[in-house]
């Protein structure tokens, strides 16, 4: 909206300027030459009003078509840079998260047994609470992920535009740009899997220890019950 504002606001000071010239019956010169270059550069649009129009006449097409590659590429790269970093970061959380749970569920399991219901009660707050949290992380990824895997795409079209517009410099600088993106992010999805495999180590355990733990109670109620069978043979 802002920028709909001002570009309303500089075609009203151009139509106010040409009224005047019109209006004074003197020639216009160079400044009907400033007008024309001002509203053409208006009609492209306020995003690319950067390009020099009034070097348009000593440039090329191909000139030009190269220099908006590149800013294609430029403005592709920083999407790329911004988004990889948010994932990189996503997942660093997630598996921090990850590996705190673990931690909970293993201190959990080695006191199994020895907490009253009360401290077990507890301890299951906290542990479902943390299940949450990775659940939120791990939302949180997904979402990165998928706006990282559409900056990717993006870059490698620039790339291709850039590249058969003659722009090889930035085609090339992109495609190394995508490369390193790609190995950054492989790297800290090696750390989130690496979380992810214990983390079903632990739940595996889990369930072991829980079940050793039934079956021993099931044991104790059982040897309680002998005393009780013999007394009524008597």
């Amino acid at each position: 909206m802002a920028a709909l504002r001002r570009i309303t606001a500089c075609f009203r000071l151009l139509r106010s300027s040409t009224r005047v010239l019109i209006s004074s019956g003197k020639p216009a010169g160079k400044w009907t030459n400033i007008l024309y270059t001002g509203i053409s550069s208006l009609t492209v649009g306020g995003a690319l009003c950067a390009i020099p129009f009034k070097q348009a006449d000593n440039l090329s097409r191909d000139s030009l078509v190269r220099r908006a590659a590149s800013l294609v590429t430029d403005s592709s790269s920083t999407f790329l840079s911004q988004t990889t970093l948010a994932l990189i970061d996503a997942i660093t959380e997630y598996s921090k998260t990850v590996h705190t749970l673990i931690s909970l569920q293993r201190r959990y399991l080695e006191a199994l047994g020895r907490l009253s219901q009360v401290e077990e009660d507890k301890i299951w707050q906290v542990i479902i609470a943390q299940r949450s949290e990775v659940e939120d992380r791990q939302d949180e990824c997904k979402r990165f992920e998928s706006t990282w895997f559409i900056a990717v795409k993006l870059c490698e079209t620039a790339a291709e535009a850039a590249r058969t517009s003659g722009a090889e410099h930035a085609s090339i600088t992109v495609s190394t740009n995508i490369q390193v993106a790609l190995t950054q992010v492989e790297e800290a999805q090696k750390l989130s899997k690496d979380a992810d495999k214990k983390l079903i180590e632990i739940k595996v355990m889990e369930v072991e220890r829980m079940a050793q733990h039934a079956a021993s109670l099931q044991n104790d109620s059982d040897e309680e019950e002998v005393p009780d069978a013999y007394l009524r043979e008597d």
